[in-house]
């Protein structure tokens, strides 16, 4: 447990490789601590708790998520824990650090990943699984959990994915699924009380200790059985370990106003997917999209308040420098003061270059005024709109409510206002989708350029079409439905590519962008995957994968053969996981894992989504028993709290 940072093996390195800057550290607001900032016990038992936290992709992606910056900030403040970030290193790297022996770091310290206590890997998307496996053998840590030792790091996933982390439990120690702030304190309170003691029992003991408190899921303590036919037929915590729940619930973080993070976020020194400081005004959505895992698994909201918004973005500005703000949430137009918020804001830095954003807008949350004070001090960029289904049938299975001539009149009043080009995200795959459903995108495309030219008088308008697979998530209504072949969807998309470009009309006013469905079943494999996905994930990383998010590093046959090898012999195989429809009554791999939605409410909505048939948003209506605010003890925490950002004093540069 040295701690010491191996820099000097490490910098001969960085000239041999692509972008050396993202493994240097040192951005403006890191943090190094001293290895012993925690002291001793009485009895000489040293009592720091110490953390790597990792984001299993590049630099350039990992820096800027908002869920690693938090926690490595909540750590750090506390005086007996520290806590340091690691990144999945680019091939060449991975092969220099090879050749040279040099072991999987942090970019804070520079330090071996495996002096630390905790390895902590939040995933965002399950194609980040062998990028963990590289990051392990890196480190020099066994990859599979058994085979470590009292002296290896647990190993604890988070994040999204970790709402389903039966793919991965062979690899991980434990995993925590929902919000995180107050999770990884109290499991630094359970590691540095068993430090405190001894390391009474080892690694055995600890993780039923954090087994036992009900918020941890520590996969090696539950036993899966099988039927016959492929199916699971239980999930049930091994014989004899008293305290050990048969299921483990979600956190949640309820008065995002004590949890103002991160304050100090940290400024990349490479080029990064996001270059802004943002604020999270919200947690948690109520609209009930069908198709969205976040949505279901943040329930319920919780409004930050608008002044508790206005001090993050004046204390964010002022550590960072940057000259954006984003405002983020799953629907961030959704907040019920958000013209406020929006207007407070725009005045407070109204002749500054600081500039606002919102991710994609919801058809029916955008208006002019809305838009205009995001753009008051910054650059007017183009504005996206996720319709996601393209025909007003399918967006009632997906329970979207948004009508084609909601649509054309959001967008006709942005052309109007003199916005010049307008994104539309779509899903292809959708559960009872048709051809004719994604042809609908072509025609709805062409009316939204025709409305453009004709609001605008101006030729010069613009659409850009992106369209991504639809992927079945667990803990949402369509984790029982098939999932849309790999032929069946490159197939639509080539009709749906023919007719945008068969009008002459539209050239190059209409854009298409889209992903074939090879990546999204690989997706779809591992989102709904069990144990036996396991040997699989290894399977291909010993055989080259690496950054399968990246499609120029996506190897489909890989994937493919691994899993006819893994799976021969067995009553499984990659089509049972993903195009086949589950039925009520089957046991799911993630049922033992609580998100606080009933499982009944699920089926039923999956029935309503058959149907066609809309669910309102229950932040404005009677409650649709869900289950969640019950079962978890929270409520639904909006506003309007009518508060105002004024008075101030307006910033002049």
């Amino acid at each position: 447990m040295s701690g010491e940072s191996i820099f000097a093996a490490l910098e001969p390195l960085l000239e041999r490789v692509s972008k050396p800057i993202q493994y240097v550290g040192g951005e403006l607001n890191s943090q190094v601590k001293d290895w012993n900032c925690g002291g001793h016990s009485p009895q000489g038992e040293e009592l720091t708790t110490r953390w790597a936290l990792m984001y299993p992709d590049a630099y350039e992606v990992g820096l800027p998520n908002q869920g690693v910056m938090i926690l490595y900030e909540v750590l750090n403040e506390r005086p007996d824990a520290l806590c340091e970030r690691t990144y999945a290193v680019w091939p060449d790297m991975e092969q220099a650090m090879r050749e040279a022996g040099v072991a999987q770091f942090t970019v804070d310290g520079h330090r071996p990943v495996r002096d630390f206590d905790v390895l902590g890997v939040s995933f965002s998307t399950e194609l980040g699984y062998t990028n963990l496996l590289t990051a392990l053998d890196l480190a020099g840590i066994p990859l599979r959990a058994e085979q470590r030792s009292d002296d290896d790091p647990l190993v604890v996933a988070g994040g999204h994915a970790a709402f389903n982390p039966e793919p991965i439990a062979g690899f991980v120690d434990a995993a925590v699924v929902g919000d995180g702030e107050q999770a990884v304190l109290a499991v630094t309170d359970i590691v540095q009380a068993w430090k405190a003691e001894g390391r009474p029992g080892g690694r055995a003991e600890l993780l039923l200790r954090l087994a036992r408190t009900g918020g941890v899921y520590v996969p090696s303590l539950y036993d899966v059985s099988y039927l016959p036919d492929g199916r699971i037929q239980r999930v049930a915590p091994r014989p004899g370990l008293a305290g050990v729940p048969w299921r483990v619930s979600k956190h949640t973080v309820m008065d995002l106003d004590e949890w103002p993070y991160p304050k100090q976020p940290l400024v990349p020194l490479a080029e990064s997917v996001h270059e802004r400081m943002s604020v999270e005004i919200f947690r948690g959505c109520t609209r009930g999209c069908r198709f969205c895992q976040a949505g279901m698994i943040t329930r319920p909201v919780r409004e930050r308040s608008i002044t508790g918004i206005g001090e993050m973005v004046e204390k964010g500005l002022a550590a960072t420098g940057f000259e954006e703000v984003g405002l983020l949430s799953l629907s961030s137009a959704d907040h019920s003061e958000i013209a406020e918020v929006t207007k407070g804001l725009a005045d407070r830095y109204d002749g500054t270059q600081t500039g606002l954003s919102l991710p994609s807008t919801r058809v029916d949350a955008f208006n002019i005024d809305l838009a205009n004070e995001l753009t008051r001090n910054g650059r007017r960029s183009g504005l996206t709109f996720a319709p996601e289904g393209g025909s007003e049938r399918i967006r009632k299975v997906i329970n979207k409510m948004v009508s084609e001539d909601d649509l054309i009149s959001t967008v006709a009043a942005a052309y109007g206002a003199g916005w010049r080009q307008v994104k539309l995200y779509f899903m292809c795959g959708l559960p009872t989708e048709t051809d004719e459903d994604v042809l609908q995108i072509a025609d709805l495309a062409k009316r939204v350029i025709d409305t453009g030219r004709q609001v605008s008088g101006r030729r010069d308008i613009r659409c850009t079409v992106s369209i991504g697979g639809f992927v079945p998530k667990p803990h949402t209504p369509f984790q029982w439905c098939g999932q849309l072949g790999v032929e069946e969807t490159d197939e639509r998309l080539r009709k749906l590519r023919e007719a945008l470009r068969s009008d002459k009309r539209y050239g190059s006013a209409i854009g298409l962008r889209y992903h074939d469905g090879e990546p999204g079943l690989v997706e779809g494999l591992l989102s709904r995957g069990d144990r036996r996905v396991g040997e699989v994930i290894e399977a291909v990383w010993r055989a080259g994968a690496r950054f399968d998010g990246w499609s120029e590093h996506f190897s489909y046959d890989t994937w493919m053969r691994c899993a006819a090898e893994v799976f021969e012999g067995q009553p499984v195989d990659v089509d049972w996981f993903t195009t086949r429809e589950r039925d009520e009554s089957e046991v799911l791999p993630w049922d033992h894992l609580d998100s606080g939605l009933d499982k009944d409410w699920l089926w039923d909505d999956w029935q309503d989504a058959l149907d066609e048939t809309e669910v309102d948003d229950c932040r404005w209506t009677p409650c649709f028993d869900c289950g969640v605010c019950p079962q978890m003890g929270t409520d639904i925490q909006i506003g309007p709290t009518g508060k105002t950002l004024l008075p101030l004093t307006v910033v002049r540069s």
